[in-house]
């Protein structure tokens, strides 16, 4: 009978979280722990709902009372490591992710995030292995395609990106996660008006989240052209190894000062003037936002 009530509880938990009425979610989710003080997964539900508002303490500490219970479970491991990457604490999860992937080497969603620690610290390769594991799993995972796609093109492999974003975009276009990533990918390529594209789609899908928003400000500076030739240096660049980009800085400046002080102030006054360019297309001339 407490069995197909709890199930009853969690399903309404599940369907509040669906409709983001994240209070009245708590609240069921505190009348399960209350009623079953020792069950690990009322907590670690509690952990998941303080995690959608943003509450990343609390997720953490709900988390810590769940594993307490049962030191194996599967959502309190996941919520843990998603806290982690949310609040960029690379550290604490790298070492969470040990343990979350001893007890569920079946998620993919995992190696996602093993693969962006590894290309936030430039390991573009193992971020690259890291994501092909998970691929390996779950074939049609759109979020790892996208995530695949973004390395691919930080590794200089265009038509690998590109075929990697189509991948994604046949499984899923209903995620502004991947929309995200795709658009990144396409900057790398410096395919602007792709990023564009993408970074459009992110928006209209979650029209309130501020990197988005930030994100798809900064496309649309590039979809100036004066923007795009100004950046054509900055992206040839990024093919050359670090020791060849310093070691060519250092003869383009020996031997031609005056150029790369006016590519310089060619630079910061075109990303000014398209910056407010943008702002004015979106905004108007009204400088409160």
């Amino acid at each position: 009978m407490y069995k197909e009530a709890s199930e009853v509880r969690y399903e309404r938990i599940y369907k509040l979280l669906e409709w983001r009425k994240y209070q009245e979610a708590s609240e069921e989710a505190m009348a399960v722990i209350r009623e079953e003080p020792e069950d690990a997964n009322g907590y670690a539900v509690l952990a998941q709902i303080c995690l959608r508002m943003d509450r990343h303490d609390e997720a953490k500490q709900w988390t810590e009372e769940a594993l307490r219970k049962d030191p194996d479970n599967h959502l309190a491991w996941f919520v843990r490591s998603v806290v982690f990457y949310e609040s960029k604490r690379w550290k604490e999860l790298e070492e969470a992710l040990v343990d979350a992937q001893r007890i569920d080497p079946y998620e993919p969603y995992y190696y996602f995030l093993h693969a962006n620690l590894y290309n936030k610290d430039g390991k573009f390769q193992q971020a690259k292995q890291r994501l092909s594991e998970g691929l390996a799993i779950s074939p049609d995972h759109a979020l790892l395609l996208a995530a695949l796609s973004y390395t691919e093109a930080l590794l200089g492999e265009r038509e690998l990106s590109k075929q990697c974003t189509r991948q994604a975009l046949r499984l899923e276009v209903e995620s502004y996660t991947v929309f995200m990533y795709l658009g990144w990918a396409a900057e790398q390529r410096g395919d602007y008006d792709e990023q564009l594209q993408m970074l459009a789609n992110a928006i209209r899908l979650e029209p309130t989240d501020k990197q988005i928003r930030d994100e798809y400000l900064s496309a649309l500076q590039k979809s100036y052209k004066l923007y795009r030739i100004v950046l054509a240096p900055a992206n040839a660049i990024k093919r050359f190894k670090p020791w060849q980009i310093l070691l060519g800085w250092l003869l383009a400046w020996f031997l031609f000062k005056p150029l790369i002080l006016l590519f310089l102030a060619l630079y910061v006054a075109t990303h000014w003037v398209t910056k407010l360019l943008v702002h004015v297309k979106v905004f108007g001339w009204s400088f409160k936002r």
